[in-house]
């Protein structure tokens, strides 16, 4: 039995549990305030939301957690149901997407944990106590991208997996052939090139002045937005991804994920997040080894130009950065730490 805490900020964490659920050999229990998502095989436990006191008291333990507000009854109820899950199930493993007081209960209760970080500065009092205390430590960025994750004290930089990309429509992919990059055909005449904005679940994304103003500066593109401020959001975008010319995207990891997938040159416009997480990824993007250009400035960028610049990139060169066998080595990984749970048996 494993345990999953899924957070619930986003579209990512819960499109990447839903990935590697689908990989592990063994059942999987979602904990989470999200409700189950479609395709969720094993059991869902919906935990109550944590974050209605206002004002939250003391909710970083001055400065050595990320939220336990005291007095909050939602934060009460949902470590209560972990533990007595944990009490009931006897799990071999919990895994913590991302959650540093989930870590710490499930570790307090003698389990397992394996803690998955993101990119950005993870230096804090908080995220050295969870990465101290977890048996396993991934991170799903490739290898070359190693240096996003920044803070780690040395022995959990030693330790850390860096597993690669996991996209949620991967199985969609195997059954297709993966977009590859062609020179544009100057032989005839193009009524129109074609770029797509990905916009994180929830918001986010280019504002509406920037992007008014690229489609203005750029008439001879088609725009197709999904998500962000468009509130235009499909479940599987990786065929209108595999379509596109160029992409522009926020640098979340998994709307990277799935222009990886597709093969698709990209313009990233990191945005605004705790620990800096999309600036550093974004970072890692911009040393010219990658199908990407990166952005900081979208409200006065000289669009033509930048559109024109990413057309012109192979997208091939994503096959770094998702190799497609991330959720399966997770996997791999996750056994070896169940066997070893069961040998304390």
């Amino acid at each position: 039995m494993i345990g999953y805490y899924v957070h619930h900020q986003g579209q990512g964490h819960v499109s990447r549990a839903l990935r590697l659920a689908h990989q592990i050999d063994a059942e999987v229990t979602g904990l989470s305030s999200l409700e189950r998502p479609p395709g969720w095989q094993g059991p869902w436990i919906r935990l109550d939301p944590d974050d209605r006191s206002d004002p939250p008291h003391d909710p970083t333990a001055r400065g050595h957690l990320h939220w336990a507000p005291l007095g909050d009854p939602g934060l009460r109820s949902r470590m209560a149901r972990i533990a007595d899950w944990i009490d009931t199930a006897r799990p071999d493993v919990v895994i913590s997407d991302v959650s540093v007081e989930v870590a710490l209960l499930a570790r307090l209760h003698g389990v397992p944990v394996v803690c998955v970080t993101q990119p950005g500065d993870r230096g804090d009092a908080a995220h050295r106590l969870a990465h101290g205390l977890c048996d396993l430590l991934v991170a799903f960025v490739p290898e070359a991208a190693r240096s996003a994750v920044r803070g780690l004290t040395e022995q959990d930089r030693a330790r850390l997996h860096c597993l690669g990309a996991v996209s949620a429509h991967a199985d969609r992919a195997a059954h297709a052939d993966r977009a590859v990059h062609t020179e544009p055909d100057t032989s005839v005449v193009v009524q129109q090139r074609c770029v797509v904005v990905l916009g994180g679940r929830g918001g986010g994304g280019l504002s509406v002045a920037a992007l008014e103003r690229a489609q203005r500066l750029a008439p001879g593109w088609s725009w197709t937005v999904l998500g962000g401020r468009s509130e235009t959001w499909v479940d599987d975008p990786l065929a209108i991804v595999r379509a596109a010319e160029v992409v522009i995207t926020h640098a979340g990891l998994g709307a990277l994920a799935d222009v990886a997938l597709a093969g698709r040159p990209a313009i990233v416009v990191p945005e605004v997040r705790p620990h800096d997480e999309q600036v550093s990824t974004a970072g890692v993007l911009a040393d010219g080894s990658w199908p990407a250009l990166v952005e900081t400035d979208p409200e006065s960028a000289d669009w033509p130009a930048l559109l024109a610049t990413a057309a012109s990139l192979d997208g091939r060169g994503w096959s770094r950065w998702s190799g497609g066998d991330a959720a399966a080595r997770f996997a791999a990984l996750l056994q070896d730490l169940s066997g070893q749970e069961a040998t304390l048996r």
